[in-house]
């Protein structure tokens, strides 16, 4: 049975979809001796698909792997950077960075922190990035001064970016530092690209500091299993800049359909 050839090298741990589709916009796979064209089908037990040159083929493909990352500040969510900057699979050990194909599952902005999905399992990605599956995600966010409730309530509603309104979020008030600061608890089941800084400067209230602690279940602590006995609660975070390999049931979570789209009901919660 023929396949699209994107779809087959996602497939196989290549790259994810959208990688591939890249890959074969730029040139680097040859379906057959020739170069592939985007849309293109192919077979997998007859067809012949090199990348950059490479035969590749079923058996070539790597252990699928499950990974949540701690990211940093100052490190782009890509694979590669053509301004030379680190990425976050400069963060992976060597035998993970190597011909694994991992890549990240959307995106945490260059000065962000927080949670954030690996994975060379390419129809999971192209899953999760999918605007409809919508899998909530949940940021601590310091404001620069002290929004009132009314702009608490318009954050919540949706607010428009580009003629469009963003879907119902869930905005809740973590700390205030006087009149200077606040930190607020951020749930949205949207990924537009800055949406949330892009909010906050329209609201007035523009973002100082950007930490997504949750995907959907997943947290950014490491399994009580792992620790010593008698470890401290706070041994349970994740260091900055670490890894983790997700456990059997955050891998079943991301693999069921996802049944957590973020309720409307809540955004008028407190």
């Amino acid at each position: 049975m023929k396949e699209r050839l994107q779809k087959i090298l996602s497939q196989w741990g290549i790259a994810s979809r959208r990688q591939a589709e890249q890959m074969i916009l730029a040139g680097r796979v040859k379906l057959n001796g020739q170069i592939a064209q985007l849309g293109q089908s192919a077979c997998t037990e007859s067809d012949r698909i090199e990348v950059d040159g490479q035969l590749v083929q079923p058996t070539d493909r790597p252990q699928l792997v499950y990974l949540l990352l701690h990211k940093p500040a100052g490190v782009v969510s890509t694979c590669t950077d053509p301004q030379g900057r680190p990425t976050v699979l400069d963060l992976l050990p060597p035998e993970l960075r190597q011909s694994q194909g991992i890549h990240p599952v959307g995106r945490l902005d260059f000065e962000s922190t927080g949670a954030l999905i690996l994975t060379n399992d390419g129809d999971l990605t192209f899953r999760l990035t999918h605007p409809k599956h919508g899998i909530p995600k949940t940021y601590e966010v310091w404001v620069r001064g002290c929004p009132p409730p009314s702009v608490l309530a318009a954050w919540r509603h949706g607010v428009s970016l580009e003629g469009r309104n963003t879907l119902p979020a869930g905005v809740r008030v973590l700390k205030r530092v006087g009149e200077e600061k606040t930190l607020l608890e951020i749930t949205i089941s949207e990924g537009r690209n800055r949406q949330i800084r892009r909010v906050a400067d329209k609201l007035g209230y523009p973002v100082i500091q950007l930490h997504r602690c949750a995907i959907g279940p997943l947290r950014l602590t490491r399994p009580a299993m792992a620790l010593p006995k008698g470890a401290p609660d706070r041994a349970l975070e994740l260091p900055c800049g670490n890894i983790r390999h997700l456990t059997s049931e955050e891998i079943h979570f991301l693999q069921s359909p996802i049944n957590l789209i973020f309720d409307s009901r809540d955004a008028t919660r407190e």
